[in-house]
């Protein structure tokens, strides 16, 4: 494997996490309302959490891609979406 396929390996792994990043604090912003932490903050959080998610399900499947990880990576971002905007309070 060359440097170049390894890199867009790698980029390929974590394209959905860096998605739901992105994603999420806009959806939050409309489901629940503005408030909580920046939207840039909220970013980076989303990234490490579905990195690290994806990570763990690499680790324990044997490959990625699973849909279980895909489903472990939707319910990480909301439950995370959901306490950086503070929806215990809200409605």
């Amino acid at each position: 494997m060359t440097v170049w396929q390894l890199t867009l390996h790698l980029f390929n792994f974590v394209l959905p996490a860096l998605f739901m990043a992105v994603l999420m604090p806009w959806a939050g912003r409309w489901v629940i309302g503005v408030g909580g932490w920046s939207v840039k903050r909220r970013m980076g959080v989303h990234a490490l959490l579905g990195i690290a998610v994806l990570a763990a399900g690499l680790a324990l499947h044997g490959n990625d891609g699973k849909m279980s990880t895909y489903m472990a990576l939707v319910l990480v971002a909301a439950t995370g979406e959901w306490l950086m905007q503070r929806g215990w309070k809200r409605r």
